[in-house]
């Protein structure tokens, strides 16, 4: 793998690489990236692997060639949010009129906050990086009360504090490293949409490839709802002399109201009355940001006023999210969310597909190696490819002008499959419905649970089928402790989870890539369904309808193509080294007698497979007696 990506970097040719669990990829293509004239991108999805290349793989590589001349030098790059912003927490955070207000919150909150300021102003003492994964443990809410977003920052000339600024330092090592490890959004907004964030450089590495659409996607999705423009509206009054604050409001009012009219879903057409609310918006935040003004009458630059500043960022963010809405754009899905107690409907708008953007944005202009343990779907690299902007006729294509040539290779697995795990399809119960779990499945579970004496890890589609499940198996098997995700903040269950091999652990999607629990603690990954995207998922759905009219097979393209990529995430769970054993039981028939069965199958793993219950439950009895 090191020699192919060194070749990739070389030869500014594209590079598609499946390396599974325990192979070493990070330095198979930090070695190349080290030994690379030009500066070297590496962008991940997870800040798990992140903190292993920055903590763990970088050090020991350096330290290993410290006296060869190579250029060992590497920073850490995220979005300025990411980091405690010291004006933010110094000068006050603007209230509803925008004026800057020093004072704590109340409660929880203001404790919250004042532990926030107190850690940021040690790491301005001690030259710590001010960054929130860093930072002690807090929620959004809390962490919005001392960082800003880009619209916000004053920037490092106009701010008093700018020459100790977190984000500032960081770019500021950033552009004297040869290696910057960053995360796939901030390449997003550098490369795809055009905003400046990292410096110039020759190469990107994609680790984590499989995630990178849906981050991109991400990058591009905007929303909007009454209360945002509302608050906006009022954080201007004091910065605005005319009407145009007032108006900001009025359209806020009409945009409530069209939104309670609306239905949710995604709007093929947008509705009149939402339609002229959006045009209203638009036109207001417009002549609301013109009508800031540019200077007090001391002759100040206004830019200075971080109220001001930050109650302006407001307004245009408005604005051009009610831009993009208005403009009902064909490469662009707009949709309305279910509200909850906690929040308000709001409109979404994302891109259609990203692989063009990618294409023309990316991959013309830089040398791009993707990799991950899952980039094979159906067998080939065709899927992943085509998603990030390549196309399957240009693999090991000659350069031309209008040709963008890569290559895909498999560099295996230290993992023997077929003999550390079998892959069991419960083929004899009924397909899943629409009416939560059969009893028939519920008895399955149990059964295997019971045979492989807890150490399972049990993925479901939904939380209330994860909480289902496990209700009925602490009820049937009191011996055993069961976890549900929601318990507890997800590090303590996995905590508990490793601690106590006759323990289960059952919850939704973010198990199914977030959780590494090499050895015997896990030794059962059910799974219950295939997880195809919901019908009314409104970007999965429109991807799939413009596949279809594109005169393609909109399900295999979008709906399969999803499903496999996380069946394969999942089933990843189960052996993550060589001495690890187990079962992964998929407890949807469809996997065996569907006629997509095949494609999915053949994106997992080289297990053994069996469809026999009494098979997998022996094989798990023995496995729990070792």
């Amino acid at each position: 793998m090191a020699e192919a990506v060194a070749e990739a970097m070389e030869g500014g040719r594209h590079l598609l690489v499946q390396a599974g669990t325990g192979t070493g990829k990070s330095l198979a293509y930090l070695v190349p990236s080290l030994l690379h004239r030009d500066r070297v991108v590496v962008a991940t999805a997870t800040l798990a692997l992140q903190h292993q290349l920055v903590e763990r793989d970088l050090p020991r590589l350096v330290e290993a060639v410290k006296d060869s001349g190579v250029d060992t030098s590497y920073a850490v790059l995220k979005g300025r949010s990411n980091y405690a912003c010291l004006h933010r927490i110094r000068e006050g955070v603007p209230d509803d009129q925008g004026t800057l207000e020093v004072e704590l919150p109340t409660g929880s909150l203001g404790k919250k906050v004042l532990e926030l300021r107190e850690w940021a102003e040690e790491q301005s003492e001690d030259g710590g990086t001010g960054e929130r994964d860093n930072a002690p443990r807090h929620t959004d809410k809390e962490w919005r009360q001392v960082s800003v977003n880009h619209r916000e920052c004053l920037g490092a000339a106009k701010c008093p504090f700018g020459q100790e600024c977190f984000a500032e330092r960081a770019k500021e090592k950033a552009q004297k490293s040869h290696l910057i490890v960053t995360n796939h959004s901030l390449l997003a907004i550098d490369a795809i949409e055009g905003v400046p964030m990292i410096p110039e450089y020759d190469v990107v590495v994609i680790d984590e490839a499989h995630e990178l659409t849906t981050r991109v996607t991400q990058a591009a999705t905007d929303e909007l709802w009454a209360a945002e423009v509302e608050r906006a509206a009022r954080r201007s009054q004091r910065h605005v002399d005319g009407d145009q604050a007032n108006d900001l409001a009025d359209a806020a009012d009409a945009l409530r109201a069209a939104i309670n009219d609306a239905r949710p879903g995604r709007f093929d057409r947008i509705p009149e009355d939402l339609a002229d609310a959006l045009v209203l918006v638009r036109d207001a935040a417009r002549a609301c940001v013109s009508a800031y003004p540019k200077a007090d009458q001391s002759g100040k630059d206004d830019d200075g006023d971080a109220g001001l500043q930050q109650a302006k960022g407001a307004v245009q963010e408005v604005f051009a999210t009610a831009e993009r809405m208005a403009a009902d754009l064909d490469s662009d899905v707009l949709w309305m969310s279910e509200g909850t107690e906690r929040m308000p409907p709001r409109l979404c708008v994302a891109p259609l597909q990203v692989w063009g953007p990618m294409r023309d944005k990316l991959l013309s202009d830089k040398t791009v190696v993707f990799t991950s343990a899952t980039l094979m779907l159906g067998g080939d690299f065709n899927s992943i490819a085509t998603s990030v902007g390549l196309k399957p006729s240009e693999r090991e294509a000659e350069h031309t002008p209008d040709t963008m040539p890569w290559r895909g290779i498999d560099v295996g697995s230290p993992f023997d499959y077929g003999r550390q795990a079998i892959l069991y399809v419960a083929r004899h119960l009924p397909q899943p419905g629409r009416d939560g779990m059969a009893p028939a499945m519920l008895d399955e579970i149990v059964d295997l649970v019971d045979a492989a004496n807890g150490r399972t890890l049990g993925l479901f589609s939904s939380r209330r089928a994860a909480e289902a499940a496990a209700e009925v198996v602490r009820e049937r098997l009191p011996h055993l402790t069961t976890l549900a995700q929601g318990d507890a903040q997800l590090p303590e269950l996995a905590a508990q989870f490793v601690g106590d091999p006759h323990t289960c652990l059952f919850g939704t999607l973010s198990l199914w890539q977030g959780l590494d629990v090499p050895g015997d603690t896990c030794q059962l990954v059910l799974i219950d369904r295939i997880p195809f995207p919901r019908p009314d998922d409104p970007l999965l759905s429109a991807r799939q309808k413009a596949a279809d009219q594109a005169g393609g097979n909109g399900f295999m393209q979008v709906a399969a193509t999803h499903a496999a990529l996380l069946l394969a995430q999942g089933a990843g769970r189960l052996i993550r080294t060589t001495t690890d054993r187990g079962v992964v039981a998929v407890l949807d028939p469809r996997l065996a007698t569907a006629r997509y069965g095949g494609f999915l199958k053949s994106s997992l793993p080289p297990m053994w497979t069996t469809t026999d219950p009494a098979v997998a439950r022996q094989a798990l009895a023995r496995l729990a007696a070792t």
